[in-house]
């Protein structure tokens, strides 16, 4: 009996292996494995599973999966990787290093931790996928000791419920834009008819989470954009690389026809960072994250690299109606907005589109009324440094002999529009323009272009970006308003510095508001304008308005004087998406406040328990008693508060406040 019931255990554990045997051959003798890399704080976990015929990715957040596994991989030279390749090796590291970013934004300091996995294939590629506290990323890295074609990559975003999302409304088709975008507050399955949009796209999850979901270091490889499917998934796509192009008027340089391929790019190198950041609402204005992941600064010397605010003559065309000359495009007006800018402690003026005669051809011909050598010199003998505005047809088509000549005049920087595109072509261009500015010391302002990627990490030189609805709507729309206001610092913010070009000095109530291309103003009250100086992150900032009217509104210039444009700290004080922004920020010993609300009056109380010891004095700007009226009124005053003081602001519909506190000096 006892070798009877021997023998039929032995019958069951054959016939049991044999099962196994058929299940491995069905499944290509190749099990499922799954990598998970998690959070240094345990709350994020992205996990990578190789199957048989490929790899996919989820995401999961405090335990509940928010992204379901979603099919990535990328085709190299007909290859598509990593396919049945199995891993080979994986490599764990934490990462724990202080980082300190040349032109400082939300803090002098960053402390990037994270933990990293490099997965290995049998093969030529290999995913890496770090993990922070406030988010995720992966990115695929190649070793093929040659130059190659990218095909194709395979990326889509899953969800694993119909979460809201705040979707871009371009204005324009798809692959070419300025990227300045309004946003549509949509389920995820609600997207499926809209038009393909460039990222950032932000996705409100249940609680109190958000997933803004980005791409980093592009370089050598388009931007990232998507489409909605109809379901729970964004599928990712990409513009190709353009096979031609067709100049329309004197500044569009758009593709006629794409490539069938992505990239021609070297063998040898990491691709873009596929970038989660899933943090709160307030920790959207501090995360640090997608500068952490950008490449390091390339330039050995940065001493040069002088942040600082402009005074600038587009926006407020020219309207200098208190001096003595006819203002214009001319030698004279020029000297005005230098004079302003030296008197009221600005570094820089911006000679807008006009100087030179328009036309992709004749960048460097200057017209008659300037003399840019002369005004440089003008401004240098104030301390005021000169930027020249120019498309990137333009200045495509004269590098060289651009940058030579820049060289002779002596100016500071460059403003450089109408890319309008981000496929491999463009975002190179972009790279050699940082690169080749930096060699000359010149800082950077581009425009009508792609949102950061990470360049004001790589080349600090490049200090700010457009990419956005800002001021300049006000000229012929209501685009630039205090709904958007409030939505920008929790999306386009969190790729990277913004100009939204904020300080108007005429501002209306909704109702008041009239577009006006050549006298504009803004709508929301002064102090809305005022806030933005301190929400709003940008290490160039303009001065929007002409200086006629801030001569004619004295009392806003000494906080237009004192603000600064970088910052060694950085406090949220109050902050839900779309409705409110408080925001303080210190630079040595002062810190500054700014709120911006939408079109709904609201009162707040802030806590300034941020301060350090003893007395501070506080100046403030807030919105009179007749703001929701009479936008432009403004109470002014001062008091003395402690770390232990509650801030008891009243913000009118479409109001700001703005303040300055500093250490009360002892006699």
């Amino acid at each position: 009996m006892k070798n009877y019931l021997k023998k039929g255990m032995i019958m069951k554990k054959l016939l049991a292996a044999v099962l196994v045997s058929i299940f491995l051959m069905v499944q290509g003798c190749s099990p499922v494995r799954e990598v998970r890399t998690v959070s240094p704080d345990g709350t994020l976990e992205l996990a990578v599973e190789k199957g048989n015929d490929g790899l996919a990715y989820r995401l999961t957040v405090d335990g509940i999966e928010v992204m379901n596994y979603d099919d990535i991989s990328i085709t190299i030279d007909g290859v598509e990787y990593p396919g049945q390749a199995k891993i080979k090796d994986i490599k764990r590291t934490a990462i724990d290093n202080e980082v300190i970013p040349t032109v400082a934004t939300v803090s002098t300091k960053i402390q990037e931790k994270c933990n990293d996995t490099l997965i290995g294939f049998d093969g030529a590629v290999a995913l890496r996928v770090r993990v922070y506290d406030d988010g995720a990323a992966f990115r695929w890295e190649s070793n093929i000791d040659k130059n190659v074609t990218v095909n194709a990559e395979e990326l889509g975003f899953t969800f694993a419920k119909d979460y809201q999302t705040y979707y871009p409304k371009p204005s324009v088709r798809e692959f070419f834009s300025h990227q300045e975008c309004m946003f549509e507050h949509l389920k995820i399955s609600e997207t499926a008819d809209k038009e393909t949009v460039c990222v950032p796209v932000l996705v409100e999850l249940d609680g109190d989470k958000n997933i803004l979901m980005t791409d980093v270091n592009v370089s050598g490889y388009p931007g990232l954009w998507v489409k909605g499917s109809g379901e729970l998934t964004l599928q990712s796509a990409f513009p190709h690389y353009p096979a031609q192009t067709q100049l329309n008027g004197d500044r569009s340089l758009k593709i006629s026809k794409f490539s069938d391929f992505l990239a021609k790019t070297d063998g040898k190198r990491s691709y873009p960072w596929r970038a989660f950041v899933v943090t709160d609402d307030a920790g959207l204005l501090t995360s640090t994250m997608l500068y952490s992941l950008a490449d390091e600064c390339k330039l050995k010397d940065t001493s040069w690299i002088k942040p600082g605010k402009v005074s600038w003559d587009w926006w407020n065309a020219w309207n200098i109606t208190d001096m003595e000359y006819k203002a214009g495009i001319n030698q004279e007006t020029y000297k005005n907005y230098i004079d302003f800018a030296a008197k009221n402690k600005l570094q820089y003026i911006i000679l807008d589109e006009g100087w030179s005669i328009r036309g992709p051809d004749t960048l460097l011909t200057v017209v008659p009324q300037l003399n840019i050598a002369k005004l440089v010199e003008y401004g240098r003998e104030r301390n005021v440094g000169v930027i020249l505005w120019m498309t990137s047809v333009a200045l495509e088509r004269n590098f060289d002999k651009a940058f030579k000549q820049f060289d002779e005049w002596g100016i500071k920087g460059l403003k450089v529009d109408f890319m309008q595109r981000d496929d491999q072509v463009m975002m190179d261009f972009c790279e050699k323009v940082a690169r080749t500015a930096a060699e000359h010391k010149l800082i950077v302002d581009f425009h009508g272009g792609s949102k950061p990627t990470g360049l004001q990490r790589t080349y600090p030189n490049v200090l700010t970006h457009e990419s956005l609805l800002g001021l300049e709507q006000s000229k012929w729309s209501k685009n630039a308003n205090p709904d958007m206001a409030v939505l920008l610092p929790f999306i386009r913010m969190v790729v990277g510095p913004m100009d939204y070009t904020p300080g108007a000095m005429d501002n209306y109530t909704d109702e008041k508001f009239v577009k006006a291309y050549k006298n504009p103003g803004s709508l929301g009250t002064r102090c809305h304008q005022l806030a933005m100086y301190v929400a709003y992150l940008s290490p160039l900032q303009m001065l929007a308005d002409t200086p006629t009217k801030y001569r004619k509104n004295p009392e806003c210039m000494p906080f237009l004087q004192a603000v600064p444009t970088t910052w060694d700290e950085t406090v949220v004080l109050e902050a839900e998406i779309g409705n409110v922004v408080a925001i303080a920020r210190r630079n040595g010993e002062k810190w500054f406040v700014g709120a911006l609300t939408d079109w709904n009056g609201r009162e707040l109380t802030l806590k300034l328990d941020f301060l350090g010891k003893g007395n501070y004095t506080l100046n403030y700007w807030a919105d009179g008693p007749n703001a929701a009226d009479e936008a432009t009124d403004t109470t002014i005053g001062k008091s003395e508060v402690t770390a232990g003081s509650d801030l008891k602001i009243k913000l009118a519909p479409g109001g700001g406040y703005a303040a300055i506190l500093e250490p009360v000096k002892d006699n």
